[in-house]
């Protein structure tokens, strides 16, 4: 596909090896735009950036990555937003160093959207995933486009969350826009291009090292108007989104957990530090001034089986092994272990690791 001449220039400038956004924002101080920046002569450039980059401009030695660029725009989901297109997304625009331009596949007009970013723990537990995509998909019905970086447990159940609701969800990658990764992910990525955005802003191809996700994080709290975290160990990368929101100015929401839980850790530091302790989806809304949600009308519930709801009692809120169980409710290992089973397919609790269980809200 020929590509505009104004956007093969950004291109240029941003696939330019040593460049990076500030320097290419010094050129677009000196010269006014990209166009008269790639045109300018080495030594003009050299007075803004080293002279091995503004050889580099100069000679122009981009044109299979820009073709390749262009080859990529042939599918009609696919975009390139610069820094001076009307659909660059305002929040973005608030930043220090917003990025030169965004590759986005799927719906670009959600990026203009009031949103919030979702983050949390790779390893979630089946609660926190379950509390991710419930808070994801009620925010997303109250208006709010859920924001995530597409990777396991609690990202993905927020993307999972948005998807059900009405404002869907954008999933920022720390790969190229042409790279679905994890893997495991790659059912949702296509689900999220079909009826929500992909967006990054690596080059196409760019592979998933690690130095490029402090770069996407920056993105997804970037893009919102606020940032949720749901469980978060106490040296979880969740917790660098969170402090990438405070310093941009969003505002930060952290989800409370047990005190014997590692993956509540972190958002009780977080807690401790200032995030508003969140218990639903209308703390979020009350705190960024939006509408809360209608109440739902909940169906009745056939009652429960005395002894199981014994056992849920026994249980509590903490995760507990069964010989515990079996001490705290006086039944018979069989008769608890048939009761587990029955409470599991009902999707009431959930095993966890060590021969533990957890009891899951509804």
């Amino acid at each position: 596909m020929p590509l505009d001449e104004d956007l093969a220039a950004w291109l240029r400038l941003s696939l330019t090896p040593g460049l990076g956004g500030a320097g290419a924002r010094r050129l677009l101080t000196a010269f006014g735009d990209p166009k008269r920046a790639v045109g300018a002569s080495r030594t003009a450039l050299a007075r803004h950036v080293p002279d091995k980059v503004a050889a580099a401009i100069q000679q122009g030695g981009m044109h299979e990555a820009v073709w390749h660029v262009g080859a990529w725009l042939e599918d009609p989901t696919n975009h390139v937003v610069t820094l001076a297109d009307a659909g660059y997304p305002g929040q973005l625009l608030q930043l220090a160093d917003p990025p030169l331009l965004i590759y986005v596949k799927g719906r670009l007009e959600l990026l203009s959207r009031p949103s919030l970013a979702v983050v949390g723990s790779r390893h979630a537990t089946a609660q926190g995933a379950a509390n991710a995509e419930s808070f994801a998909r009620t925010l997303s019905d109250s208006g709010l486009t859920i924001v995530s970086g597409l990777a396991l447990g609690i990202d993905a159940a927020a993307h999972r969350g948005g998807l059900g609701g009405a404002a869907s969800s954008i999933a920022v990658l720390g790969t190229g826009a042409d790279i679905v990764y994890p893997a495991r992910n790659r059912a949702l990525a296509h689900e999220l291009a079909a009826r929500g955005a992909l967006v990054s802003d690596f080059p196409l191809g760019t592979r998933p090292l690690p130095a490029n996700f402090p770069q996407r994080n920056r993105l997804i709290s970037g893009l919102a108007l606020g940032c949720l975290v749901v469980e978060a160990a106490a040296d979880s990368g969740s917790l660098i989104t969170a402090r990438l929101a405070a310093d941009q100015g969003r505002e930060v929401f952290a989800l409370p957990g047990s005190i014997h839980s590692p993956l509540a850790k972190g958002c009780h530091a977080l807690i401790k530090q200032g995030a508003k302790l969140v218990e639903s989806a209308s703390d979020i809304l009350e705190e960024l001034r939006l509408p809360a949600p209608a109440p739902a009308e909940s169906a009745p519930h056939p009652a429960a089986d005395a002894r199981a709801q014994a056992l849920l009692d026994a249980l509590g809120h903490d995760p507990c092994d069964l010989d515990t169980l079996a001490a705290r409710c006086g039944l018979a290992a069989s008769e608890i272990a048939a009761l587990i089973t029955q409470l599991e397919l009902d999707g009431r609790i959930a095993p966890l690791p060590g021969g533990l269980y957890q009891r899951l809200r509804r």
